[in-house]
């Protein structure tokens, strides 16, 4: 998951949120002073716009890095290591 920094507009405090909520209609309290952040594409306020920016940015990063991790070819012979212990002795390798 990745998190975004908001500046609260009344008290210039800086929160942590999710990227993935930060979108067109979603509202957040401050967790300090309590007051309640509508974030929209079209707000005046420049803090407002800046951090759905940073979301913007954060979820495109992240789309990017899980299409890679999932076009990526799996190494063959890639095993856990409960499944790495040691091998049976083969028949031929009786002294």
């Amino acid at each position: 998951m990745s998190f975004v920094q908001v500046q609260c507009t009344r008290c210039k405090n800086v929160f942590r949120d999710h990227a993935g909520r930060l979108h067109d209609g979603y509202s957040r309290q401050c967790p300090s002073c309590e007051v309640v952040l509508f974030f929209a594409e079209d707000s005046p306020n420049p803090q407002v716009k800046q951090a759905m920016k940073r979301a913007r940015t954060a979820r495109k990063e992240q789309r990017e890095t899980e299409m890679a991790r999932r076009s990526a070819p799996q190494a063959p012979g890639n095993f856990s290591r409960s499944h790495a212990g040691r091998m049976q002795p083969s028949p031929n390798d009786e002294d």
